[in-house]
């Protein structure tokens, strides 16, 4: 699996630093990539990690769907986010570099 960033150059939605997308190479998921991912500078400091969700209205409540669900392991989640925070600091020392 390889995480690709496209950077938000435009600064709108504020906080928001760049998109993500989880691109699969090898088995049943070669060639596909799962989209929808963003990171995040939190207010307070620190970064956070957001997953592929749709949202829907029921009774004119707004919900959120989440796409990427633990099947038993609650804390799977966490995996990622911390494999995409890790890979997305790579990713910004690359383009310190580059500049």
């Amino acid at each position: 699996m390889t995480i690709r960033f496209f950077p938000n150059d435009k600064g709108n939605p504020a906080g928001k630093l760049a998109d993500a997308e989880l691109h699969f190479s090898g088995g049943p998921l070669d060639g596909l990539k799962l989209v929808g991912f963003a990171v995040w500078e939190r207010k307070g400091g620190g970064r956070n990690v957001t997953f592929p969700a749709r949202s829907y209205t029921i009774s004119g409540e707004r919900r959120t769907f989440s796409l990427l669900r633990p099947i038993n392991e609650v804390g799977a989640h966490d995996k990622l986010k911390d494999l995409i925070l890790a890979a997305y600091k790579e990713f910004e020392a690359e383009l310190a570099v580059a500049v």
